[in-house]
């Protein structure tokens, strides 16, 4: 049985346990950043990303835009970022990004890029797909900047069939511990008619120390590729009734009463565009969900033109394919990170000097609504 069959065959037979795996011994910890014993400050390692970086292509520079809901409380608001990052190996292996530099690719570039990407701005919460570098890099950088999180990996994930791969890619999530409180989180292998298959999800409850309100939090990568929508559906609806069930176990008080509406908040790179069925079936979900980033449009109801831009040797792709979805009755959104333009971008389209993933981030701050 050849390795890809043997990787099938494990998954389909032992699927993910609900609760996150204890993590592997880590002995390769990325030495640029992971010294123990040294103080981490955000401000001191964003500078030291920028030195290494120094000489590069500019970064993009993007605005935030105000919405004006009214009502909201800037000391309360909750920052959400959501980022497919690009696996290591993906991109100097299989993705084939035919216009993009390959020193661009390097690991020892990219993971400055990274780095102060989430460094520029400080999300309380940050989503991320295609990580192959959390045990050694992510994971405890962000620990020290007071992070807590959840990796799931995909059960046979393609970064294993490349050559010198850090391990399979999957989903992480997260979150500030100064902001929240953990409550209870599951790694989810999605099912289509009770098969799993090879996309996963984190889903994590948080109590904000603030408000003391609870908060739902999902991070998901869909199936890739089309031809596979019906795919991509059934697994979103997989998460969307797991994400009802853990609600549901969270929503009574020590006496079993019903308590207030839990809000959500689910981001991923779905690989579907706006009319897909998946993006569909979420839309029209009864847990009441709407994508943040239409707010960037005049008429607040039209996704952004594009979330990813690359050139592959079967030609260029510029689409909308990653979401924020958020619980419109519970949260507000006061503020979205806009796209960078096609000048901004470049010719040669993304991964490049100036951005290290195919795909851009999202970032939006949102603050929950008064309690009625």
């Amino acid at each position: 049985m050849g390795g890809g069959a043997t990787r099938l065959y494990s998954a389909l037979t032992a699927p993910l346990s609900s609760s996150p795996l204890p993590p592997p011994a880590v002995t390769n910890l990325d030495p640029a950043f992971c010294q123990k014993g040294a103080p981490v400050c955000p401000a001191e390692l964003l500078r030291q990303c920028e030195e290494a970086l120094r000489g590069r292509a500019p970064r993009f520079h993007r605005k935030f835009t105000q919405l004006q809901d009214g009502g909201g409380a800037p000391s309360s608001s909750i920052r959400v970022m959501q980022w497919n990052i690009l696996a290591q190996a993906l991109g100097e292996g299989l993705d084939s990004f035919v216009q993009c530099p390959p020193e661009a690719l390097s690991w020892s570039r990219r993971k400055y890029l990274i780095l102060e990407e989430i460094l520029t701005y400080r999300p309380h919460i940050l989503c991320l797909q295609e990580v192959d570098h959390y045990y050694d890099t992510l994971q405890p950088v962000l620990a020290g900047l007071g992070y807590s999180s959840n990796f799931c990996p995909k059960p046979w994930s393609p970064c294993l069939d490349v050559e010198g791969n850090n391990g399979p890619d999957g989903c992480a999530l997260f979150y500030d511990e100064s902001r929240f409180e953990f409550l209870d989180s599951v790694n989810l292998q999605l099912s289509t008619m009770r098969i799993p298959t090879n996309q996963v999800a984190v889903v994590t409850m948080l109590r904000c120390r603030s408000s003391g309100r609870c908060v739902c939090v999902a991070v998901t990568h869909l199936k890739a590729r089309s031809g596979w929508e019906w795919l991509r559906s059934a697994q979103g609806s997989d998460l969307l009734r797991h994400l009802q069930t853990l609600v549901q176990k969270h929503a009574h008080d020590s006496a079993g009463a019903q308590t207030l509406d839990i809000p959500l908040l689910i981001c991923g790179d779905f690989n579907a565009i706006p009319t897909e069925e998946v993006y569909r079936r979420f839309a029209a979900s009864p847990l009441g969900l709407d994508s943040a980033y239409k707010r960037l449009s005049k008429d607040g109801s039209t996704e952004p033109e594009y979330t990813t831009w690359k050139i592959r040797p079967t030609g260029e792709c510029c689409a909308t394919l990653d979401y924020i979805w958020y619980s419109r009755d519970t949260l507000r959104v006061d503020a979205v990170l806009d796209m960078p333009t096609e000048e901004q971008i470049g010719p040669n389209r993304l991964p490049s000097f100036s951005y290290p993933s195919d795909h851009l981030s999202l970032v939006c701050d949102f603050s929950l609504k008064e309690e009625e």
